[in-house]
């Protein structure tokens, strides 16, 4: 087989329409907006035919993040339950009750504490410190280093 010998398989290629060419309409249908000379040129992809685009309706920005917020992982005082001794965030990201152990805690007041635990985090609710000191445990709030403001130099 030589190279003026070679065809492309049958039905893989196909005549364009040619528009413009030939019967009334030449291609472009009947009537519209798309049949006219220019038509579509001047209305984009977002052109909903007067009415405002949805691209112009809903909002710019999806709201306000702020930036040096501090997020807590929240542990409930009724998972605290089956510990025993110390409780800190290796323990409980090891028991599966937080995703990360270098993101600070807060112990909240739901649920009922019977054990006496001796708690490191990094913050907790007034009333579950009441519950915690009425089981006989003691709790102790670590103080993590605060993040630099915007503009101003960590200090060491």
């Amino acid at each position: 087989m030589q190279q003026h010998q070679l065809k492309p398989r049958k039905g893989s290629t196909k005549t364009g329409k040619r528009k413009g060419i030939g019967d009334t309409y030449g291609g472009k249908g009947n009537k519209g907006q798309k049949a006219r000379v220019g038509g579509r040129s001047k209305y984009g992809a977002g052109f909903e035919g007067g009415q405002t685009p949805i691209i112009r309706r809903l909002p710019k920005l999806g709201g306000f993040i702020n930036v040096n917020r501090n997020a807590y992982q929240a542990v409930n005082l009724g998972d605290l339950e089956n510990f025993e001794g110390e409780v800190n965030a290796l323990t409980l990201k090891k028991a599966g009750l937080i995703r990360k152990a270098n993101q600070p805690v807060k112990i909240l007041s739901f649920g009922k504490l019977t054990q006496k635990l001796n708690i490191k985090v990094d913050a907790a609710s007034a009333s579950a410190v009441a519950a915690i000191e009425k089981a006989g445990g003691k709790l102790e709030l670590i103080a993590k280093k605060a993040k630099p403001v915007k503009g101003e130099k960590a200090t060491k």
